[in-house]
């Protein structure tokens, strides 16, 4: 006998050994097995198909395909449809992997020729053949070989291959609905009637590597979004075309920041513009740390192997470093991808004192880190990038009151560029990492001691600190509701010990400092690619590239424009003059176009009575010339 308890409590008895979700329900009524999309097992909340044996005892709730816990299991089911409607119309193509991502899922297809934005409405055309038709999921089991063969007659190498890296023990999953069969652990809605067929949307094609290995075969990724109503769809595309409209590369262009080229993938070439705004952001952060007690280093791009063999970096980090070596010299130098260890070498040099404590070191050091080129994108991900790194060296009494500094400071900060919506991540020991648990245990009990100091709230990251110490991570959300995560700070107690650096204490004797990783923008590359979109180009005055552009129209004002720009000039205000022979509005459209924040017109008028027309973002008004300057230059340097 069998006994489940069901969602009130009560308990369901069977006379057999084997119940499954569909005798469950059946054993209350045909409309509820109608309704049901699958399973949760309360006791762990999984969620499982209505073939599922369950267990004695099991505590179930049942789920329709409304209920939002459902919602990513329909968009796996979803997928399974895609890769039936495919197979359908593109015989040719062959199966890979299809898994659920955030909004939706992809599915990589192995097909010599390339899907089409025609493609893409063929298959949604029979995507929804396909779930109206009420196609019913099954699951069955299958030994290894048994799998083999099956997909073997099917001509599905890739599945193949999946299965052959698989246990021999374990029972291998493969789902059906209809003639379609796929390799899938699932678990997936009871049938196609639980997806709504205008609810999901195709949305575009992309190259991908077979296992994400660029030495392998080249697939095609479709990626799909779904939701549980075509009312979330449609508020999720539109969501879409915004972001679309705000992306940093399209903004970059307009603005003439930056470019890409493949002789340097991953590096950005930085433009005048794009220049000016970078070293806007680190002048910013210079006179900020600089009231905050930093001192600024710079430490070598190029270090021996050594160095990095004694940081662990080598061990757990070598597959994204670049090495080099010299034709002379049988020594290999690696390129380095973070600051850190250049950094400990400072501190290293001579004999530091109590107190020098705590000593708070900044760099903006230039990192290289090797990311696969199908993961590169604009200057959110990259292979050379700027951070702005900074290392707190301090005595085990002073942890507290930095990290809870520290934690105002990035706050701080953050308030400054526009973003106030912050959330914070607790990210504690990982699997693989360096020092023992005595060393861990004291460093997160730091971190989680300043956070309740602070009185902020916090989620738990579990398993995701760094590999020499835990962090706090801080999330931002942009204008349209993105989160991005931004500055960490890390408490590390191995590094110290691993390069056995130590100051000198009120008793005369060596002591081992305690070592803070600090990152505020992060990469500054990255955080102008998220400034960009956040505020969609159009930057506060402090940070625009070019400020202001005085634009005369007339060639009998040119003498007034002149005197306008240079006074402007002087007083450290980032302007141009547009000495084109144009009309207003082409003018207008040019610099609003390129995200000039306040556009000086002048004419006739404002040059007999001194003045400018001011446009500031689409609002205007005239002012004298002495007040718009003196405007200007308190605007300009707002922060």
């Amino acid at each position: 006998m069998i006994k489940i308890r069901m969602p009130d409590n009560t308990i369901k008895e069977f006379d057999t050994n084997q119940v499954t979700g569909i005798t469950l329900l059946d054993s209350i009524g045909s409309t509820k097995l109608k309704d049901t999309a699958a399973l949760m097992i309360v006791k762990d909340g999984g969620i499982v198909d209505l073939d599922h044996n369950l267990k004695d005892m099991d505590q179930v709730e049942i789920l329709t395909k409304t209920d939002p816990r459902v919602l990513e299991t329909i968009r796996h089911s979803v997928a399974h449809v895609l890769a039936e409607a495919v197979k359908d119309l593109f015989p040719d193509a062959q199966l890979t992997i299809g898994p659920v991502i955030k909004d939706g899922f992809y599915y990589d297809f192995a097909r010599e020729s390339s899907f089409s934005t025609h493609d893409l409405e063929a298959l949604e055309k029979r995507m929804r053949e396909i779930i109206k038709s009420g196609a019913v999921f099954s699951r069955k089991e299958f030994s290894k070989s048994e799998a083999i063969e099956f997909f073997k007659k099917r001509g599905e190498d890739y599945k193949i291959e999946i299965i052959k890296d698989l246990s021999e023990e374990d029972p291998i999953t493969i789902y059906f609905q209809g003639e379609f069969a796929d390799l899938c652990r699932g678990p997936h809605v009871r049938s196609t009637k639980c997806i709504d067929p205008n609810a999901f949307k195709l949305t575009k094609v992309s190259g991908a590597y077979w296992r994400g290995d660029s030495k392998n075969a080249v697939l095609q990724r479709i990626y799909g979004a779904v939701f549980s109503t075509e009312q979330e769809l449609n508020q999720h595309l539109n969501f879409l075309k915004e972001a679309e409209e705000r992306d940093h590369r399209k903004i970059g262009r307009e603005m003439d920041l930056f470019h890409f080229q493949e002789e340097a993938p991953g590096a950005a070439f930085w433009h005048p513009n794009g220049w000016t705004l970078f070293q806007t952001l680190v002048s910013y952060m210079r006179r900020k740390q600089k009231k905050a007690g930093y001192l600024e280093i710079s430490t070598p791009e190029l270090m021996s192997r050594c160095l990095w063999e004694t940081s662990g970096h080598w061990e757990k980090f070598k597959e994204c470093m670049y090495t080099a070596r010299s034709m002379d010299e049988d020594r290999v130098y690696a390129i380095r991808p973070m600051n850190c260890p250049g950094g400990v070498q400072i501190f290293k040099h001579g004999l530091v004192s109590y107190r020098e404590l705590p000593m708070r070191v900044a760099e903006f050091g230039r990192v290289h880190r090797f990311e696969a080129s199908g993961a590169l994108y604009g200057l959110m991900r990259v292979r050379s990038f700027v951070q702005d790194d900074a290392h707190i060296y301090c005595a085990e009494n002073q942890l507290m009151e930095e990290v809870t500094t520290l934690c105002k400071f990035l706050l701080e900060t953050y308030v400054d560029f526009g973003f106030d919506n912050v959330r914070i991540k607790f990210s504690d020991r990982p699997t693989t990492r360096i020092g023992s648990d005595t060393i861990w245990d004291k460093a997160e009990k730091a971190l989680l001691d300043a956070l309740e100091i602070l009185g902020v709230p916090y989620t738990i990251n579990k398993g995701e600190g760094a590999f020499y110490g835990p962090k706090l991570e801080f999330v931002l959300s942009d204008t349209i509701g993105r989160d991005w995560q931004i500055g960490t700070v890390q408490v590390d107690l191995n590094l110290p010990e691993r390069f056995d650096i130590s100051y000198i204490g009120e008793d005369g004797k060596r002591h081992r400092p305690i070592m803070l990783h600090r990152a505020v923008l992060g990469s500054v590359d990255r955080f102008i690619g998220i400034l960009l979109e956040h505020y969609a180009g159009k930057l506060p005055i402090w940070l625009a590239p070019v400020q202001v552009a005085v634009l005369p129209i007339g060639n009998d004002v040119a003498d007034y424009a002149e005197a306008v720009y240079t006074q402007i000039e002087d007083r450290d205000v980032r302007t141009i003059l547009d000495k084109e022979a144009q009309t207003l509005s082409y003018k207008l459209r040019k610099h609003i176009m390129a995200k000039v924040p306040v556009l000086l017109i002048i004419g006739k008028e404002e040059k007999e009575s001194e003045s400018v027309t001011i446009r500031i973002r689409a609002k205007q008004e005239t002012l004298s010339l002495q007040k718009t300057i003196d405007y200007l230059e308190k605007v300009a340097h707002h922060k």
